[in-house]
């Protein structure tokens, strides 16, 4: 598989650079793509929201009116989860765990499906090395405006500190270890910009 290489201008440099079709080479596979979209939100949910049930809600265990003789509906207490302001029947409890398991075969395979996809759509190219001689957002900018890149997602083998500190003021512009590329930043991104270190580790990880 022959991935887009360019330079620090942007344009695309000849012969290109030779990766492993089983990375970057693979059918799209849309129902493991969202599996592993789904797993990864989900995984990130923290689980600690909580309503109250009709025993915790603060009002009166009294009986509002007689049982019968008044022509209206038979109610125990105001706390009832059938009344305004009462308890849930079903309440999310502060403990609740939303994870979900994906297996390492299929994680792989869903990563491989992603930037497989990113290459067929052009979406992916490949520097040689990415890295800027001061922590300045400015400097940064002016690099990638002259590579044609505004919102993009910049994978490194290792993310210096300069590096680090540039990006953060720059709105859509993010800046990733290989070990911490996930699926839902790769398929969100418009543009994905890898180092040549970076897609050897990837090859490690992932094919």
């Amino acid at each position: 598989m022959e991935l887009a290489l360019i330079n620090e201008k942007g344009k695309p440099v000849k012969g290109g650079l030779s990766a492993s079709d089983d990375l970057f080479g693979r059918d799209y596979n849309e129902s493991l793509v969202h599996q592993l979209v789904t797993a990864f939100l989900a995984n990130a949910r923290q689980g600690t929201r909580a309503q109250k049930g009709r025993s915790e809600i603060a009002k009166s265990t009294r009986k509002p009116w007689k049982q019968k003789g008044t022509g209206r509906a038979r109610a125990g207490m105001a706390s009832s989860p059938l009344w305004r302001g009462g308890g849930r029947i079903f309440p999310n409890l502060p403990d609740e765990n939303f994870t979900q398991k994906v297996n390492r075969k299929m994680y792989r395979a869903g990563m491989a499906t992603i930037l497989s996809q990113l290459a067929r759509e052009e979406r992916l190219s490949v520097v040689e090395t990415f890295d800027i001689e001061a922590p300045k957002t400015k400097l940064l900018a002016e690099r990638l405006n002259a590579m044609g890149l505004k919102e993009v997602l910049i994978i490194t083998d290792e993310v210096s500190e300069n590096l680090y500190l540039s990006c953060r003021n720059l709105p859509h512009v993010y800046v990733v270890p290989v070990s911490h590329a996930d699926p839902v930043s790769l398929v969100g991104s418009r543009k994905v910009l890898v180092t040549k270190a970076a897609v050897a580790k990837m090859e490690e990880m992932w094919a």
